[in-house]
C-alpha cells in the first residue's frame, strides 16, 4: 500500500497520535520518535495551543552573551541560535565597545503601518484627497476595535494615502498608522485595517482587497552607535581594515548581503529567544536595506579625528514584550526577565545594539585573522564526541 500525506482529521488527533502517524509514514525508530517528544521547557499542552498539528518541539541552544553596556546599563543577552562562534563573538566585541563607553541607542515610537488596497477607482487622486478629508472618521472607526490599546495611549494615530500604479491599474493604498505600544502589533493593526476597509472603499468609490500590516516598519526604527578605541580591535591597521570592509559592502550588494547577515546573526538570536517574529524582522530589515533603490549595508563604519572606530546602525525593529509567543512561551518570558527590559522600545534598542556589536565582531575577524580561524575552532566542538567514539 502506497504512502499518502492525505490524512483527514489529522488536526483532531493528539500530539502523541500525530507523532505515531508520522513515525509510521517516515519509518522513524522509537529513539527518533522519543527525541521529538522531548518538549523541554515548552510543554506539550502549550506547544499544541501555539501552532497546528504539533508532534514535538525543535530546540535550539540558548546562550548568554556577556559584557554588554547599552545606554549606560549592563545587560545579559539571551541568544537562541545554532551557529558556532556567534555568542562568543558578540561577547568579545561587546567588551571592545565597552572600552569606548559601550553602545548607545534610541528608538522611535512603536508605529506600525496597516495597508488597505482599494481598486477600481476612476479618479484616484480625487479619492486620495477625499479620504484625507475624512481622516478623523477613519481613525475613530479603527480605534473602536481596540479600546484597550487606546486606553494605554496607543491606537490609530494618522493615515497616509498613496496612488500606486500597477500592472492591474492604479490602486489607492491607504496606510493606517497605529501606535501599538509594547506589542509587536500585527493582530491589532490587521483588525483595524479590516474594520476601516469598507468605509475607505466607499469614500474612494472603489472596492477593497488586501487589508494587512506591512513588515517594512520604517516608522518604528532603532538607531545605534558605538565608538571603539583602535587598540581594542587590534590597532589602527585593523580599524582601517574594518572601514574598508564596510566600504566593500557599501559598494557591492553581494558583499552587503553577507554583511547584513552578520548583523542579523545577533538580531535574530535575541528576537527568537524573546518569542518575537524573526521572519517579520528579517523582511523589514532587508526591505529597508534596499529602500534607496539598491541593496545597502544596514550599518556604517568610519574613523573619527582620533582614529577611533565609530559604528552606526539604523533599521526597523518591530518587537514586543506582550502578546503572542512572548506571553505563551515560558522560555520567552524567562529570557525577557533575564534581559530586564521594561518596554518594547527598550527591547528594540538592546536588539539593535547586539546587531551592531555582532557586525563589529565579524568585520574585525575579516580584517584581521579571517572569519574561519575562530569560527572553525568552535565549530569543531560540535563533532568532537563523534570523533572520539
Amino acid at each position: 500500500m502506497s504512502k499518502t500525506s492525505r490524512i483527514p482529521g489529522f488536526y483532531k488527533l493528539s500530539p502523541e497520535e500525530r507523532l505515531k502517524t508520522v513515525a509510521e509514514f517516515a519509518g522513524l525508530t522509537q529513539e527518533e520518535a522519543d527525541l521529538l517528544k522531548r518538549f523541554g521547557g515548552l510543554d506539550e499542552k502549550t506547544a499544541d495551543k501555539m501552532i497546528e498539528n504539533v508532534v514535538g518541539a525543535f530546540q535550539l541552544p540558548l546562550g548568554i552573551a556577556v559584557n554588554f553596556l547599552i545606554n549606560g546599563k549592563d545587560y545579559l543577552i539571551p541568544m537562541a541560535i545554532e551557529e558556532s562562534s556567534v555568542v562568543a563573538a558578540a561577547s568579545n566585541a561587546a567588551r571592545m565597545a565597552r572600552e569606548g563607553g559601550g553602545v548607545f541607542a534610541v528608538s522611535t515610537e512603536s508605529l506600525m503601518i496597516g495597508q488597505v488596497q482599494i481598486l477600481g477607482v476612476k479618479d484616484p487622486y480625487r479619492a486620495k484627497f477625499e479620504i484625507l478629508r475624512n481622516k478623523q472618521e477613519v481613525l475613530e472607526l479603527a480605534n473602536e476595535r481596540d479600546p484597550v490599546l487606546v486606553g494605554v495611549g496607543g491606537g490609530a494615530k494618522d493615515i497616509e494615502v498613496n496612488v500606486v500604479n500597477s500592472k492591474v491599474g492604479p490602486m489607492v493604498v491607504v496606510h493606517l498608522i497605529v501606535d501599538v505600544k509594547d506589542a509587536m502589533g500585527a493582530n491589532a493593526v490587521n483588525t483595524m485595517a479590516e474594520a476601516v476597509a469598507p468605509r475607505l472603499a466607499s469614500i474612494a468609490g472603489g472596492r477593497f482587497r488586501l487589508r494587512i500590516i506591512s513588515n517594512l516598519a520604517d516608522k518604528r526604527l532603532v538607531r545605534v552607535w558605538t565608538r571603539v578605541p583602535p587598540e581594542e580591535v587590534g590597532g589602527p591597521g585593523v580599524a582601517e581594515g574594518i572601514v574598508e570592509a564596510w566600504a566593500f559592502a557599501d559598494a557591492d550588494p553581494y558583499r552587503a548581503a553577507t554583511h547584513n547577515k552578520g548583523i542579523m546573526n545577533g538580531v535574530d538570536a535575541v528576537v527568537i529567544a524573546t518569542g518575537n517574529d524573526w521572519r517579520a524582522v528579517e523582511a523589514g530589515a532587508h526591505a529597508y536595506a534596499a529602500r534607496n533603490g539598491r541593496y545597502e549595508p544596514l550599518s556604517r563604519w568610519e574613523l573619527d579625528e582620533r582614529g577611533y572606530l565609530v559604528g552606526t546602525l539604523e533599521m526597523p525593529l518591530a518587537v514586543g514584550i506582550v502578546g503572542g509567543a512572548t506571553r505563551s512561551n515560558p522560555l520567552a518570558r524567562i529570557c525577557l526577565k533575564i534581559l530586564g527590559v521594561k518596554t518594547a522600545r527598550e527591547l528594540a534598542e538592546v536588539i539593535g545594539a547586539v546587531g551592531l556589536v555582532q557586525n563589529l565582531a565579524a568585520l574585525r575577524a575579516l580584517a584581521a585573522e579571517g572569519i574561519q580561524a575562530g569560527h572553525m575552532k568552535l565549530h569543531r566542538r560540535k563533532f568532537e564526541p563523534e570523533a572520539k567514539a
